[in-house]
């Protein structure tokens, strides 16, 4: 998971270090961002281009993004 991850920051959305998620997150919209793409890819999955592991991939990359918006700390 943390490859497919750091991967997404070569892609057409990353700047540099950054990614356009990085400033919807700074923005506060982080939340509702994540929870929505992880509605997406699901509602998705096995669709669009059948069952592709990468839309898998981007559900659990979403739900990730979800806990830090929500403060997960190790200990929860």
């Amino acid at each position: 998971i943390k490859d497919y991850i750091d991967q997404t920051y070569t892609q057409h959305y990353a700047n540099g270090k950054y990614q356009a998620t990085d400033m919807i997150i700074d923005s506060g919209h982080g939340e509702g961002f994540a929870v929505g793409n992880i509605m997406k890819y699901a509602m998705r999955f096995g669709k669009k281009n059948g069952k592709e592991n990468a839309d898998l991939m981007k559900i659990i990359h979403y739900a990730i993004i979800a806990l830090y918006v929500n403060g997960y700390k190790k200990d929860n």
